[in-house]
């Protein structure tokens, strides 16, 4: 399908370029499934339309590299995966110049980091301009991952700008859960859905001997996926405590409207069964060691900085089952629990939320056509709860049809019957969401881990300080930035902001929702001073 391989429409380099537009009907933030859907969507109807993305191709983390992909071996990824093509065929015929529909009513702008939105609606974002670099052979790379040699871009400059939306669809997705546990921070541990960036993008493995920890569907996904791609899995951990599976059991009814997708979970389980790898099941006290029984550390040093101090290198994972404690050798643990709203835009723009019991997360609030708080601001896909890359494209579509409506480009009559199939299969989507949350929800001692456990890796903020603090009678987490900066650093609190939460709440007695999150402001990811001096002239 040659037609997906690349996007090479000008404006997708060059802001400058000829049609580039400083004002939009629509400006869609994020090119994952819900944003593509949207994209394609809107300009169907008639709108003007700006998609914006941090990556060099659209995608989102789902569908990441679905066109220029290096894997040689597309059973590796599986259907689930290629069904992205269609997505990315319906954007690249939306861009197309000689399209008698859409011609020049979308701009997509990649490498595009949204840092801001202004209360006049003006969306400030950061571009990056890209050069090839050859991507490394599989001889020279030492993946056992059988690769496909391309060009993949690199960023070499950035430049910020501004552009007007009288409509914003913010499609931002998710992000994985941070998991803190103790040794979490150790070279070799990684999430799972970084090994999954990667196999799609690179066609590369992390090292071996690995194990793979946590719960849910994803790490049985990317456990099958590594597997098939010829990597040697030491074993799988699984985090999920007993009794989830009896608890779960009243969601069953509305999970059975959504049998391929339940099937697809059993046969995952089967896979990994087949190709005998070995599985443990509720596996608690998870601990990521430098050292193994009563050896030494083991130490990276690097030559060029002879005066730094030698880094700590991960050697085994300790587990323990039915109170019997495991050890295992690794060189690499990828460990997931879950995902989970990407709400840092959302919350910058001082959007409502709400908190997700089942998920253990805050979502921005937002009604069935996805309209937020805000009346000129919409969400859809993961960003906006959790419900996965089908759900997230109905939902995109659903959106993009209700701001075509409020725009004047539909009547009432024909958004109701141009929304209505895709409800449907929004609504058997969404069926099976409470049994999985249900099921996978993460066990207590990720929520609220021991106090030794680094939580905010920014400014090295152990739990044990954040209960400390929270017993001193503050009034949620963005007071713990006065007592100790966690929330302050480079990730803005990305990575400890739903931990700390939680800390809070446990030590006060309280539910998350009335603890709160951190109040986030622009920008809302770093950027340079001259970037912003730029801007300003």
């Amino acid at each position: 399908m040659n037609t997906t391989a690349s996007l090479s429409i000008e404006t997708q380099q060059n802001p400058n370029a000829a049609g580039a537009q400083s004002s939009y009907d629509l400006v869609i933030i994020g090119a994952g499934p819900a944003g593509m859907s949207a994209a394609s969507t809107a300009c169907q109807h008639g709108l003007r339309v700006a998609l914006l993305d941090e990556q060099p191709n659209p995608g989102g983390q789902i569908y990441r590299a679905i066109g220029p992909t290096a894997l040689q071996d597309e059973k590796v990824l599986g259907p689930d995966y290629y069904a992205g093509r269609q997505l990315l065929a319906d954007l690249h015929q939306a861009l197309d110049s000689n399209n008698a529909v859409t011609q020049g009513l979308l701009h997509y702008f990649s490498g595009s980091m949204v840092w801001s939105i202004e209360q006049d609606q003006s969306v400030c974002f950061s571009q990056q301009t890209f050069a090839a670099t050859n991507s490394a052979d599989s001889e020279n790379s030492g993946s056992p991952v059988k690769q496909t040699p391309q060009t993949n871009p690199m960023a070499t400059s950035n430049t910020s700008r501004r552009i007007n939306a009288n409509k914003i669809l913010i499609a931002t997705g998710a992000m994985e859960r941070p998991v803190p546990f103790p040794g979490w921070t150790l070279p070799g541990v990684m999430t799972c859905g970084s090994a999954q960036i990667l196999l799609k993008q690179s066609a590369l493995a992390p090292k071996m001997p690995l194990v793979l920890a946590g719960s849910g569907p994803l790490l049985l996904l990317i456990a099958a996926q590594l597997h098939r791609a010829g990597v040697e899995i030491s074993a799988v951990l699984d985090t999920t405590p007993k009794g989830r599976y009896r608890k779960a059991l009243k969601y069953l009814p509305g999970a059975l409207k959504n049998l391929p997708l339940l099937k697809k979970g059993l046969e995952l389980l089967l896979e990994l069964k087949q190709a005998g790898i070995h599985y443990e099941k509720h596996v608690t006290g998870l601990k990521a060691l430098s050292c193994s029984d009563g050896q030494p550390s083991v130490k990276a040093f690097d030559p060029a900085k002879p005066d730094m101090q030698p880094i700590e290198l991960l050697q085994q994972v300790e587990y323990s089952v039915n109170g019997k404690i495991h050890h295992r050798p690794c060189q690499t643990l990828l460990v997931h629990q879950g995902v989970v709203p990407n709400v840092q835009l959302s919350r910058a723009l001082r959007l409502g939320h709400q908190w997700n019991t089942l998920q253990q997360c805050w979502a921005p609030e937002k009604n069935t056509w996805g309209r937020s708080s805000h009346a000129d601001i919409f969400i859809a896909g993961d960003g906006g709860g959790i419900a996965g890359a089908k759900a997230a494209e109905y939902q995109g579509k659903i959106a993009a049809l209700k701001i075509a409506q409020t725009l004047g480009y539909l009547t009432e009559d024909q958004l109701l019957k141009h929304a209505e199939p895709f409800r449907s299969l929004l609504d058997k989507q969404q069926a099976i969401r409470p049994f999985l949350d249900q099921l996978y929800q993460p066990a207590d001692e990720f929520l609220t881990p021991a106090d030794d456990t680094l939580v905010c890796r920014c400014e090295e903020v152990t739990a044990g300080e954040i209960r400390a603090i929270a017993a001193k009678g503050i009034a949620g987490p963005n007071q713990t930035k006065a007592f100790c900066r966690s929330g302050m650093g480079p990730c803005q609190g990305r990575m400890c902001g739903l931990t700390v939460s939680n800390l809070i709440a446990e030590v006060q007695g309280k539910k998350p929702e009335e603890v709160g999150y951190y109040q986030i402001r622009s920008p809302i990811k770093p950027l340079t001073l001259e970037e912003l001096a730029d801007l300003a002239q």
